[in-house]
Formats: structure tokens, C-alpha cells, sequence
């Protein structure tokens, strides 16, 4: 039996459902019942009613599909599958700005640990942290983990005290204003889309700047036909999809999450199979981790 054709008849017979972030590989978003950023799987993995979530990206993705689903099996194809960013900043350097500020909140970019979301007042996504910065009522706020994601908030907040962190995107902060001038060179009718996780410097050659589904949208909609991608490659899968008729082009070679990319059709049939690397939050970790999970999906609405 292929392996595309054993995924399907174990998901069957499991009641599972397969939810895919877009920088995981093409065959594997292929199979999933969803695909998107990590938002709009955030709210998929909520409303879900399958007994079983094999989620196809990185460790705090699995965690907030937990989080959200206590009673429901979330599954990891890969358990190692992790990213760099989720880890780069500390419990202990939350609680050093906490004492630092009067007025504060914590806003997490949804890439993080369990740990750091306990600590946290609320989170957000890349699509929708403009939108929540500006509805809280704090005066100060620690943008954690990622540095320059909460630099573009606070240009796109100028109201607010944004506290930033050092944490940042390998992928995203590799990509530089050279190698957008060599792809440009290359490419001069391209517009240029780019996410937030890049550095200031890129995001002052964008066209366009939005996650990884505002980009899709704005290359469908857009009267243009050759664009050059800021992201992870995997988005290419989406974006040629839904335009065939349109070029799209990287800024460099090295635009890869190898962690995403460590999810295979073999181990999405393999975690099904077994009901191995199954994600495990104790309760009180999961309902201090609620909340801030809650809060975006409530404020995001």
C-alpha cells in the first residue's frame, strides 16, 4: 500500500486529523486536512472534533494544540522537530522586567514554549500582534520571544512602550539587504513580500509585509505576476497552488527550517500507526498556558 494511501485509511480508522503549517514540505501539505500559519491552525486545532491531532511543524505547535485540547491525542510526526526562537528567552527574564515596570503585560508571540506562555498575559501570532497590541490597556509591553517581529509592532504602535527582546528567526534574520538587492537584480518586475521576522533593514525594501497567509492573499490578489518570497520556502507549495500562472522567487538559497522539514510522509504514517511522540502538558501547566491562548483567539476575533 502507498504510503499516501495508508495515512488516509489509518486516519479513518483513528477519527485523526492531520493539520500542516506551511513551511513543512510539499507532499506532506499535501495529505494534511489543513494547511496555514500558525493563527489559523491555532483556531483549526480548537474546533476540531477528531480524537486525534497529528500536527505536522515544530514542538510549540503541538503545545498549543494540547493546550487548547486537553481530552484530545495530539500527535508529533517528528518529537524533535523544535524551533531555535521558542527557547530565546527565560522565565527569570520575564520576572526581571515584570519587577522593572509598573503597567506591563507580557505579550507572547505564539512561537514559544508551554513554560513561557504561563507567564505570559497574552499571546499572538504574526498576523494578528498589531491588532492586540493596540486593544490592550497596558502602557508597557515585553514583545517576547522575537526581537524583531516586536520591532515592527512598535513602529505599527508608536503609543506604546515595547520592550524588546534578542531573540530572533535564523531563517528569517539570514536574509539580507544584499541579498535582496541580488535577487532584485535578477528579478526587477518582482515585488517584494516579506514576514515580520525579518530584520528592520529588509523590511524597509518591502512592498508588502504580512505572516506567511497575508502573503499568500496579497500575491492572489495582486495584479502583479513575479514576486520575491521573505519566508521559509515552504510557502512556495501554497503560492504556486493557487497561482499557477505566477513566478515566484527566493532571496537566497538558504531560506530552509531543516526542523520542518524533518516531517516526512513516512512518520506522519508511523505516528499514526503507533500513536507514539504523543504531547504531554501537566494540568496545571496547561490551564496557566490557557489563558494567553485564550485571550488571542478572544481578542483576534
Amino acid at each position: 500500500m502507498a504510503v499516501k494511501d495508508e495515512i488516509q485509511k489509518l486516519k479513518r480508522e483513528k477519527n485523526a486529523v492531520i493539520l500542516a503549517h506551511y513551511y513543512v514540505k510539499d507532499e506532506v501539505q499535501d495529505i494534511a486536512d489543513d494547511i496555514g500559519d500558525s493563527f489559523y491552525l491555532s483556531k483549526k486545532a480548537a474546533q476540531t472534533d477528531a480524537d486525534i491531532i497529528v500536527f505536522c511543524g515544530v514542538s510549540f505547535m503541538g503545545e498549543s494544540a494540547k493546550i487548547l485540547n486537553p481530552e484530545k491525542k495530539v500527535l508529533m510526526p517528528d518529537a524533535t522537530a523544535d524551533c531555535a526562537m521558542a527557547h530565546m528567552v527565560t522565565v527569570q527574564k520575564i520576572r526581571e522586567v515584570k519587577e522593572a515596570y509598573d503597567d506591563l503585560a507580557v505579550v507572547c508571540y505564539i512561537n514559544s514554549t508551554a513554560e513561557i506562555k504561563t507567564v505570559s498575559d497574552v499571546c499572538v501570532t504574526s498576523s494578528n500582534a498589531v491588532k492586540i497590541v493596540k486593544m490592550l490597556p497596558n502602557q508597557n509591553i515585553f514583545f517576547i520571544p522575537d526581537g524583531n517581529l516586536g520591532c515592527y509592532v512598535a513602529e505599527q504602535v508608536p503609543e506604546k512602550n515595547v520592550i524588546l527582546n534578542d531573540g530572533y528567526c535564523p531563517i528569517h534574520a539570514a536574509m539580507t539587504k544584499e541579498s535582496v538587492r541580488q535577487a532584485k537584480q535578477a528579478h526587477p518586475n518582482a515585488a517584494l513580500l516579506v514576514h515580520p521576522e525579518c530584520t528592520k533593514d529588509l523590511l524597509e525594501e518591502a512592498d508588502h509585509i504580512g505572516s506567511t497567509s497575508e502573503i499568500i492573499q496579497y500575491a492572489k490578489e495582486s495584479a502583479l505576476n513575479e514576486f520575491l518570497i521573505g519566508t521559509e520556502i515552504g510557502v512556495f507549495y501554497e503560492l504556486k497552488k493557487q497561482n499557477p500562472e505566477k513566478k515566484f522567487y527566493a532571496l537566497t538559497d538558504e531560506q530552509i527550517c531543516w526542523d520542518m522539514k524533518k516531517v516526512t510522509l513516512e512518520k506522519v504514517a508511523e505516528v499514526l500507526k503507533t500513536e507514539q511522540n504523543e504531547v504531554l502538558i501537566s494540568e496545571e501547566v496547561r490551564q496557566k498556558a490557557m489563558r494567553p491562548l485564550e485571550r488571542m483567539l478572544e481578542l483576534a476575533k
